[in-house]
């Protein structure tokens, strides 16, 4: 079993960063592929970005275009998103979740373990 929390998540201006985090506690967190999805008000839950288990690549959603970055640091159990140049559209609920040994993909049904979310609100 893996437990994992998120946090970083806040109020921020269009255009702003910040740096979400997710640590994890449980399993080796070095075999676990982690990914970033997001949910609006109303709206289904979305792939944002993920990383390899060994870390070796990254896929991202369209919509991020080269303004956010996943990363993973197997000694602090922690993987990050780093979200550059937040517009209004980014708002929504953000999770992490992890996949034994996995690529990192789009397919949320491949993710066995999942945060309970942070909060990311961007508005001027």
């Amino acid at each position: 079993q893996v437990h994992l929390v998120e946090s970083g998540g806040g109020l921020v201006q269009p255009g702003g960063s910040l740096r979400l985090s997710c640590t994890a506690s449980g399993r080796a967190f070095s075999d676990y592929a982690t990914a970033w999805f997001r949910q609006a008000p109303g709206l289904d839950r979305e792939f944002v970005g993920g990383i390899h288990w060994m870390g070796s690549s990254t896929n991202y959603a369209d919509f991020v275009k080269g303004r956010f970055t996943v990363s993973k640091d197997n000694a602090k159990s922690t993987a990050y998103l780093q979200m550059n140049n937040l517009t209004p559209a980014d708002t929504g609920v953000y999770y992490c979740a992890v996949d034994y040994r996995g690529a990192g993909t789009r397919s949320s049904g491949q993710y066995e373990h999942w945060g309970r979310g942070t909060q990311v609100t961007v508005s001027s």
